[in-house]
């Protein structure tokens, strides 16, 4: 565990509302600990140790070692509980682990290679489908991200989940179809002259078209 995070935590001797609102008033935001075939724990982390989690951003789709009372547990954060007024943390949900863990998460998308990328010089604009892909991953191997390499792509091109490489044991939620991650498109530009030039078309045509029924006139 010695690359995961660490939140230190102390066990938690109540629970119920009650135990929670004096668990908040001591500074402290209320938690539990869940899964892996033990009973639930009931802890509490300072608060500003988990708004600075929080700030460090992908919480919920990193390991986390929460140590309570000297003890490690690996876990990931399954939901955190938000005041609607100040939108603070007022409660959070962690899951237990092991290393062969397999469970589901949105991992980010991480776009590379844009100078090497013949459709974005020639002026087309990369339109992102997907940010992020919800993959089932196992515990020991969480990605920190996918990578999403542009080089080589023209206008009309696309990246699909099978054009990214995953790491070995992971797989996507998505499984009956090669779904898109992002395209190369026409600028705005291109788009409205294609728009004009088959409004122009469309007209030549119809003024073709009354001419004929004229002259049958």
């Amino acid at each position: 565990m010695a690359d995961m995070p660490i939140i230190e935590a102390r066990t938690r001797a109540e629970a119920g509302k009650g135990a929670a609102r004096r668990t908040r008033r001591e500074g402290m935001v209320p938690a539990v600990i869940y899964g892996g075939g033990a009973d639930p724990q009931p802890i509490a982390i300072k608060d500003n140790v988990l708004m600075r989690a929080l700030k460090a951003g992908k919480f919920r789709s990193t390991l986390i070692n929460v140590r309570v009372d000297g003890v490690d547990n690996r876990v990931i954060c399954r939901d955190v509980q938000r005041d609607v007024v100040k939108d603070l943390p007022i409660h959070a949900d962690f899951l237990r682990l092991s290393e062969g863990s397999r469970i589901n998460l949105y991992i980010p998308v991480e776009f590379i290679n844009e100078d090497d990328c013949p459709g974005l010089r020639a002026g087309g604009v990369l339109t992102v489908v997907r940010n992020e892909v919800e993959l089932k991953v196992t515990a020991g191997s969480i990605p920190e991200k996918l990578i999403a390499d542009l080089s080589g792509m023209n206008i009309g091109d696309t990246i699909t989940i099978s054009k990214i490489d995953l790491p070995k044991g992971t797989r996507p939620m998505i499984t009956d179809r090669d779904f898109m991650i992002a395209n190369i498109s026409a600028p705005s530009a291109l788009l409205s002259a294609d728009a004009e030039e088959d409004e122009g078309e469309e007209a030549e045509a119809d003024a073709e078209e009354a001419e004929e029924e004229a002259s049958k006139e």
